[in-house]
């Protein structure tokens, strides 16, 4: 598992397994209920979770986590 934050564009990617060079994948967003979308799920063409794209990761992951990837 591998996490990459970008402060610049408050985003993360936690990755459970690297995307094969020419893998096809599909994402699928997640509904924040208020019309938003705070995250992408990641999905190899069989179903299996290849890793979750945050889009306010400076509210979605723990500080510590935060300033261990920055």
């Amino acid at each position: 598992m591998n996490l990459r934050h970008d402060p610049q564009v408050n985003a993360a990617y936690i990755e459970f397994r690297e995307i094969e060079p020419g893998e096809e994948t599909f994402k699928l967003p997640v509904d924040g209920g208020e019309g938003d979308v705070p995250a992408l799920l990641r999905f190899s063409s069989s179903g299996e979770l290849l890793g979750v794209e945050l889009l306010d990761a400076a509210r979605q992951i723990p500080r510590v986590l935060r300033d261990s990837t920055s």
